[in-house]
């Protein structure tokens, strides 16, 4: 890992922010702490290498509106958010504003770290990216019509009841399709099935 390859952590929580930086820091990965969305930008400008793992509620400034920033201002170190049970939707969002990941608090050590070690990694990735947009076209191309209608639900951020409300069949029949999409698109979570069908989305084949 090159000696100026830092992680960044936004989170207004302080015992949130400190308990992931020393996560990391027992990892191997070198972080940098901010308790604000706002005191990060003001470093961001003069960053070349490693990734930030933000908050996505946070007072004054959210992770929304920080991933907006970062764009206008063509900052391109990869993004992993960090969202509450109830607020998959804002990390979908997030997800098609750029983000290349989401965590779900409590989140699971291995996970988050996987997670920041792609993230690092991200920027040598073209060529697999190539490869893997063409793999997923394939899968999604594999779906039935139902399975493709559940999907986008889910790319959505609908909860599954309103999946099936809005496809008149039962929550339990959703799952069942939800399953299906899952095993067939090679997906190991939520996030990860997200993150694969919006990357093919804006990479059409």
């Amino acid at each position: 890992m090159p000696v100026d390859t830092i992680v960044h952590v936004i989170d207004d929580d302080d015992a949130a922010r400190d308990s992931l930086a020393f996560l990391l820091g027992t990892a191997g990965f070198k972080t940098a702490v901010y308790e604000s969305a706002a005191k990060f930008l003001k470093a961001a400008p003069s960053l070349k290498q490693g990734c930030i793992v933000t908050d996505v509620r946070m007072p004054e400034m959210d992770g929304i509106t920080l991933l907006r920033h970062l764009k206008q201002g063509g900052v391109s170190l990869p993004v992993i958010v960090m969202t509450g049970h109830g607020d998959i939707p804002l990390a979908v969002e997030a997800m098609k504003i750029g983000a290349i990941d989401f965590i779900e608090k409590p989140y699971d050590d291995e996970h988050i770290l996987n997670s920041v070690r792609r993230a690092i990694n991200s920027s040598n990735q073209m060529i697999g990216q190539q490869n893997e947009v063409a793999e997923t076209n394939l899968r999604i191309a594999s779906l039935t019509v139902r399975e493709q209608q559940v999907l986008q639900g889910l790319i959505d951020g609908k909860p599954n009841k309103i999946i099936a409300f809005d496809l008149n069949i039962s929550p339990r029949t959703v799952e069942i399709y939800r399953a299906n999409v899952m095993t067939k698109m090679n997906a190991n979570s939520l996030s990860d099935l997200v993150r694969m069908t919006l990357l093919a989305n804006s990479h059409p084949a």
